[in-house]
């Protein structure tokens, strides 16, 4: 995985009186430990996969306190897990990343939030909405809402998220309801301290296990006329005694102002965004201090309506923020401030815009905007106005001096997966373009320079899915991308059990590098090996053959020339049906951990070292950069000529390099011009690698020399 938490893990074993000191997600794994949880699942996805990195580190002490851990396949099995709390009194969370995990998730969801469960569930969100998303900007509170899902969102500190993960579990058994807790990307990896509690086993774990069966009670499925009964409860019963539990227990907190004429209510999450921007405008401190009452919302849905009310009675005005549209929380507060006959003005989207992440400065523009049209007494607007102004012209010049150059999201160096889409940019050359459909994962990257290849992408393993009615309808074989990742999560069934099904006729290829490495490198079926050291034992082709695949490739991917010809066989054959190609090539972050580690310490042996290093020869390269344009790899750039009489720059491969070939391998496959050497870099020489060295050099002195007499 990406990264280890072996150190951090032991800080787990903290006790009462203890100070936990860590990140963000690591505060989350305690308090879950702390609150007496019997099993966790979720689907890799930053941020919040390190939840279950966590987990896996931790499986020592997760044995002790009889925690099961699954590391599930996707979204869907992950949610499918809470089912155990539905009739047992067992403490579960699950993880995944966003809307876009609750989107896969959400049959499981609406199964288990209409009956209810008896143990708490608690389902833990990475929210990274915003410009530093890689997802579909959009919010799983429309999702809460449709479901009856309570939905906390705690204010990034750490005592307050692990009070929320411990009072999530109680607010869900209080109301027999599913518990969503969403954390923005910051919050996951903010590091704080806070007093930690002693662990607790669960009422039941693998260690003292459940030994019957639960009475058989046909309210607990979700399956008519039941359902129509579990919709009154979730609306008589469970939503008064969430809005009850929320109140008694101050989930939600005030922060008192003297400023008392107007108000902020803001969601959890952005609370300190907003106390940034009032600092800057010098109406609250570094130290949470604020002139302005600010009404804190760590329980995004549902409301408090009578702590909402008593917050805003005497108001003038109250300006709510929230990111993203719909305005949720504005309209549920604009219409329980006219049920109560309240006169307390609403602002929110106006001041602040309807989209884009509230960043800092988008607040401090807001509030000024705020402040400037309510004028409180005792409050000199003119001055804010200029302060707002002042520090966004000033952002604006320094803006104008820095000038600094875009930085895309591109493949990493060495990439297995970059080679493939090199060879298929030659295919385009021999047989024209064809519809591409793209899926999520690093393969995404080809969307972008120097590729640009991709017309679409829908889902986790949704690519072939996505071009079932393309392909009918277009003169070429279409093509569809997905990883392996993508093939075990959703593409297997949704992709190629679909496509045998309905006979489709198109090219698969599958980016075989072995993890899920765009969010960390997290093991899969088809792994080489697993959490505890062991291969799986899936095979990708085996399953391929085993539904009915009979046309299947596969290719070592860095081989860009066999890459080519056997894509271009499959556009062109006259054999009907699913075509796969597997482009096999570890991860090369992975390979790259590995090798590094293992070469330094054969390097602190003395032991002999070899490092492979591509280069390009100054006087054959021709400056026609075809090299640069069919690679896109970051260490393949360009320098001045050392010639002075030609002017344009050549190629060159700087230090990053990894020794992949892909840049011998384009130029071989598309036969451009022989510039391209490889050398073998090595430490701790032998004595034949020092008279082969010397042999090498005699023999090209004697060479050159033959050159210079002809020559002359």
């Amino acid at each position: 995985m990406e990264r280890s938490f072996k150190q951090e893990v032991e800080a787990l074993r903290l006790g009462a009186g203890d100070i936990f000191q860590g990140e963000g997600i690591l505060a989350v794994t305690k308090a879950l430990l702390q609150s007496g949880v019997s099993y966790v699942g979720g689907y890799q996805g930053a941020p919040v996969s390190h939840l279950m990195d966590v987990m896996v580190q931790a499986r020592d002490l997760l044995a002790e306190l009889g925690v099961h851990v699954e590391a599930c396949t996707n979204e869907a099995a992950a949610a499918a897990m809470l089912g155990a709390s539905l009739n047992y009194p067992l403490r579960g969370a699950v993880t995944w990343k966003s809307v876009v995990g609750t989107n896969v998730a959400s049959d499981a969801l609406s199964n288990l939030a209409s009956p209810g469960v008896v143990g708490g569930a608690l389902i833990v969100i990475g929210e990274d909405y915003g410009e530093g998303a890689s997802i579909i900007q959009e919010r799983s509170h429309a999702f809460a809402m449709k479901s009856s899902i309570w939905l906390l969102d705690p204010r990034p500190h750490l005592p307050t998220i692990v009070r929320m993960v411990e009072m999530g579990f109680e607010l869900s058994e209080a109301s027999h309801s599913l518990v969503m807790l969403e954390l923005r990307i910051r919050a996951c990896h903010m590091t704080g301290r806070f007093a930690a509690k002693t662990n607790r086993r669960g009422y039941y774990s693998t260690v003292e296990r459940i030994t019957e069966p639960a009475r058989f009670d046909y309210a607990k499925i979700s399956h008519p006329p039941g359902t129509f009964m579990q919709e009154r409860l979730k609306v008589e019963e469970r939503l008064p005694a969430a809005q009850a539990f929320i109140v008694a227990n101050k989930l939600n907190e005030i922060m008192p102002g003297e400023i008392d004429d107007i108000g902020i209510i803001v969601l959890g999450g952005l609370a300190h965004g907003v106390l940034r921007a009032l600092a800057r405008l010098r109406l609250a401190d570094l130290f949470g201090h604020t002139r302005v009452p600010i009404y804190v919302l760590n329980v995004a849905y549902p409301l408090a309506v009578e702590e909402l009310r008593s917050f805003c009675a005497g108001k003038r005005a109250v300006l709510v923020v929230e990111e993203g549209y719909p305005d949720y929380i504005e309209q549920a507060v604009t219409v329980e401030l006219r049920r109560a006959d309240l006169n307390t003005r609403v602002f929110g989207k106006g001041p602040l815009p309807k989209a884009g992440e509230y960043t800092s400065d988008v607040m401090l523009r807001g509030i000024a905007a705020f402040l400037s049209e309510t004028r409180p007494p005792g409050v000199a607007v003119e001055p804010i106005e200029a302060r707002a102004r002042g520090i966004a012209a000033h952002k604006a010049e320094v803006a104008a001096i820095s000038d600094l150059p875009t930085r895309p999201p591109t493949f990493c160096t060495g990439c297995p997966e970059r080679p493939v889409f090199a060879a298929l940019k030659l295919v385009e050359r021999e047989i024209g373009r064809t519809h591409v459909s793209a899926d999520i994962g690093c393969h995404s990257f080809a969307t972008m320079l120097p590729f640009n290849i991709g017309n679409s992408i829908l889902g986790y393993g949704m690519s072939l899915a996505s071009a079932a009615a393309v392909a009918p309808n277009f003169d070429k074989r279409t093509i569809a991308i997905m990883g392996d990742g993508g093939f075990w999560h959703n593409g297997l069934v949704s992709g190629v059990a679909g496509n045998l099904f309905n006979k489709g006729d198109g090219v698969l290829i599958i980016m075989q590098n072995g993890y899920t490495s765009a969010t960390g490198q997290q093991y899969m079926p088809s792994s080489p090996a697993g959490r505890d050291g062991a291969p799986p034992g899936m095979d990708i082709a085996t399953t391929l053959r085993t539904v009915g695949v009979t046309w299947l490739r596969t290719l070592r991917s860095y081989g860009v020339a066999p890459m080519a010809a056997t894509l271009k066989e499959a556009m062109t054959s006259d054999e009907r049906g699913l075509k796969v190609i597997i482009a096999d090539g570890e991860c090369q972050l992975v390979r790259q951990r590995r090798v590094r580690a293992d070469d330094a310490h054969r390097l602190e042996r003395g032991a002999r070292v070899m490092r492979t290093r591509f280069g390009v020869d100054d006087e054959i390269c021709t400056g026609d950069h075809s090299c640069i344009r069919l690679s896109g790899c970051p260490s393949l750039t360009v320098k001045p000529n050392p010639d002075p009489l030609r002017t344009d720059p050549v190629a060159t491969v700087v230090e990053s390099c990894v020794g992949c070939g892909l840049c011998g391998e384009v130029a071989h496959a598309a036969v451009l011009c022989p510039s391209f050497y490889r050398a073998e870099l090595v430490k701790n020489a032998s004595a034949w690698d020092r008279l082969r060295h010397g042999l090498t050099r005699s023999f090209i002195r004697v060479l050159g020399g033959r050159d210079r007499a002809s020559a002359a």
